[in-house]
């Protein structure tokens, strides 16, 4: 049985593998608070009988209350440590969460929690929950979602072998902040890693109101500058650049 993925934008991934759809930090609208989607809609199909959804972070372009609510209430979500009550009184009852180490089955796969370097606090008044990433694996293939995260140590020695890594590379507008991966940085996670294969995620979606005529090079370029790092590097990684929209398969 092939594994396939695709990429709906920003962090937003629908993955099936061994028949397990797991969708990861969806955000399935055409605006975000301040930020617009400047590529086409996500499709409903996209986004249909998903068995479990995967949430990195609180923050509002990773967690999206009303794009969770298109799902349906009784989707069953795996989020970070101190994130259950905040998902539990906004209506979503099926939640298990995670601290980093720590596992859960659905079905054939098992997700696993893994470090984050980001601060995971629901902004403005939000609660403080960690963030994390995940290696969501079977028996027959492994896939590592960082969510949103800087480098760190233990990066080297999350999977020894590894069919997928999502890695993010840029974020929602002209700058980064801390706690994120520019497309050199993430070259470098994917030297820590060693994936067979990498995808690059959170860029070329979301972007302010009003600034993408002065700045349309950051949802161009990013991913861009990954595939190029990762060639410079000579990593035996093969990236695939996906638009939002496209997908891809593979078999373990």
């Amino acid at each position: 049985m092939s594994s396939s993925l695709v990429f709906l934008g920003h962090s937003t991934v629908l993955l099936d593998l061994d028949g397990v759809r797991v969708l990861t930090d969806p955000v399935l609208r055409r605006r975000l608070t301040f930020l617009h989607r400047v590529v086409a809609p996500v499709s409903p199909g996209d986004h249909s009988d998903v068995d479990v959804v995967v949430l990195s972070h609180l923050h509002h372009d990773h967690c999206d209350l009303r794009s969770l609510a298109l799902l349906g209430r009784d989707v069953r979500v795996i989020a970070p440590d101190g994130a259950r009550d905040f998902l539990r009184w906004h209506g979503f009852q099926q939640v298990v969460t995670l601290k980093a180490g720590d596992s859960h089955p659905i079905g054939a796969v098992t997700v696993t929690a893994t470090p984050a370097v980001h601060d995971g606090r629901r902004e403005p008044f939000g609660p403080r929950a960690a963030a994390v990433g995940y290696l969501i694996g079977s028996g027959r293939t492994a896939v590592y979602f960082a969510g949103d995260t800087d480098l760190f140590p233990g990066m080297r020695d999350l999977c020894p072998d590894l069919d997928l890594a999502l890695i993010p590379v840029w974020g929602w507008g002209p700058n980064l902040g801390p706690g994120h991966l520019n497309p050199q940085r993430a070259a470098e996670a994917v030297a820590r890693l060693r994936p067979r294969r990498a995808v690059p995620v959170h860029w070329g979606t979301l972007f302010p109101y009003g600034l993408k005529l002065f700045y349309a090079d950051r949802l161009r370029e990013p991913a861009r500058a990954f595939a190029a790092a990762v060639a410079a590097r000579e990593l035996p990684t093969e990236v695939r650049v996906l638009a939002p929209g496209s997908g891809l398969t593979w078999q373990p």
